[in-house]
């Protein structure tokens, strides 16, 4: 049996405008409309990935008093916005590189497989009243589908501009996780003192 956590009002609004966000997120990354370029396809749908990004850690940022929390945040808004300014100077020049029919329907295969995931697991998050512990676990899964997403979308023939960018997405990403993964055993631990 397991056993129904109360939540405070102050939880409540911080999970109510997460799922404002991961609806939004949601809602962006799957209705796109597919050409035959993989690297604008990936633009479009890692947009609203790196948008959201910017939008829970500003929502984090609204509750938490913990410094590391709010450096961490901060750090995640300064390098999505980035991202997101680097996608959208090259998305006009890196849809002209295209892809056949058989690499789409490869990446699109992968691409609903590694979103589907991502979509399933950010919208079942475990809950606790720490809305530090909920940010890290939200963040922990967003990030991992992040860099699935910028993996599959290096496996292609895709425009030459795009590779730095997810390569420094990835390795952003993966150090980051690795910081998260040990705050937010930090947190626990203390939760549990």
């Amino acid at each position: 049996m397991t056993k129904t956590i109360l939540l405070s009002n102050v939880t409540k609004a911080y999970l109510e405008e997460y799922e404002r966000i991961l609806n939004k997120m949601m809602q962006g990354m799957t209705y796109v409309t597919i050409t035959c370029s993989i690297s604008d396809n990936f633009i479009k749908q890692i947009l609203p990935h790196q948008v959201a990004a910017i939008k829970m850690s500003e929502n984090v940022l609204r509750y938490t008093t913990n410094i590391l929390v709010q450096n961490l945040a901060l750090e995640i808004i300064a390098t999505s916005t980035e991202t997101v300014e680097c996608l959208e100077a090259i998305q006009n020049r890196c849809c002209i590189v295209q892809n056949s029919e058989c690499e789409l329907y490869e990446y699109m295969c992968a691409y609903k497989e590694i979103t589907g995931a991502m979509f399933q697991s950010m919208s079942l998050p475990p809950v606790s009243n720490n809305i530090n512990i909920n940010f890290l676990r939200e963040m922990i899964v967003h990030h991992q589908g992040g860099v699935r997403l910028a993996q599959n979308v290096l496996r292609f023939c895709i425009c030459q501009e795009l590779i730095p960018i997810l390569r420094n997405m990835i390795q952003t990403m993966c150090d980051r996780i690795c910081d998260m993964e040990k705050l937010l055993d930090a947190l626990k631990d203390c939760e549990n003192c």
